[in-house]
């Protein structure tokens, strides 16, 4: 084990090298969140969730303003299947999208007439479907988000179809999702539960859901598929070999797709949230703390 690198199993050694070096591209931010890699220009996009920015990154021009007092627009951001950023707005309660002439448009913002709480991480499906998350933190946390009352009956993971304005509630009995994620094979939802932020009984782990079919999760055989401590597992992302890597207090953790722990990189800030990128696909990076870093994969 080196100072940076963990191996707690041999495919560890497969995945990064131990000694690999942790790069900081950016500091002094306020709370660096929603990591997205843009193969158009080799870039990245990140929030800054309680300094209310959005920001990009890249290797030829440093770090660049995209938006600032945006009413706390961003916390989970993605790409759709066109190369658009949609992203989650603690501010407007909303899941948004920046279309092509750089205008911001409301996706969806209501379920059943009633309003989000406030939608935190997204995922895009292969079909175009956008999966997101709504805990409450931006109505409960002053820095995350602008307050207000809580309309929904729960803090759910939704569905939404953009071609048809359909959003669908299809996980509920969840007290806090957070990140989210697909296996490669889209067969496997994987969405964590960070109830621990709320009080100290509160979960802290990565949940795992089959598909019934392109719309819905089997609810009734969930499972946990990983507790990450210390810390909670905000974000997370998952390669091509069905391997998650997910933010903790200390490091970004790799596991197996059946839930083995194979190693971990560590951070010296709170890691939030995650993504690959590089024209290779093979750098990570790691939205931690006031920073975004960035590390060499195999």
């Amino acid at each position: 084990m080196s100072n940076l690198i963990a191996i707690f199993d041999q495919r560890m050694y497969s995945i990064i090298d131990p000694n690999a070096n942790l790069e900081k591209l950016v500091g002094g931010a306020k709370h660096t969140e929603g990591a997205v890699y843009v193969p158009e220009d080799d870039s990245v996009i990140f929030s800054d969730v309680s300094g209310d920015r959005l920001l990009r990154w890249n290797a030829v021009d440093g770090v660049s303003l995209i938006h600032e007092l945006s009413y706390y627009y961003h916390n989970g951001n993605y790409l759709d299947l066109e190369g658009r950023l949609v992203s989650c707005s603690h501010g407007k309660r909303a899941i948004m999208r920046r279309e092509h002439s750089g205008e911001w448009v409301i996706l969806g913002d209501r379920y059943q007439n009633n309003r989000f709480n406030s939608p935190n991480d997204l995922v895009v499906k292969s079909d175009g479907t956008i999966w997101f998350t709504d805990p409450p933190f931006g109505l409960t946390q002053p820095s995350e988000g602008c307050g207000g009352q809580q309309e929904q009956a729960g803090s759910f993971v939704y569905r939404f179809d953009p071609e048809t304005g359909e959003i669908d509630a299809v996980i509920k009995e969840m007290e806090r999702p957070n990140g989210l994620a697909f296996s490669p094979d889209e067969s496997i939802l994987y969405v964590s539960d960070t109830s621990q932020v709320n009080y100290p009984q509160g979960h802290h782990y990565i949940r795992a859901y089959d598909l019934v079919n392109e719309k819905q999760v089997n609810t009734n055989h969930s499972r946990v598929f990983a507790v990450i401590e210390p810390g909670q597992p905000d974000g997370f992302r998952v390669d091509r070999q069905g391997n998650i890597f997910t933010s903790s207090a200390d490091s970004v953790q790799v596991y197996d797709s059946e839930g083995i722990c194979l190693g971990k990189i560590f951070v010296p800030e709170v890691v939030a949230n995650l993504t690959f990128g590089g024209k290779d696909g093979k750098l990570l990076f790691i939205a931690a703390g006031s920073s975004l870093y960035a590390i060499n994969l195999k």
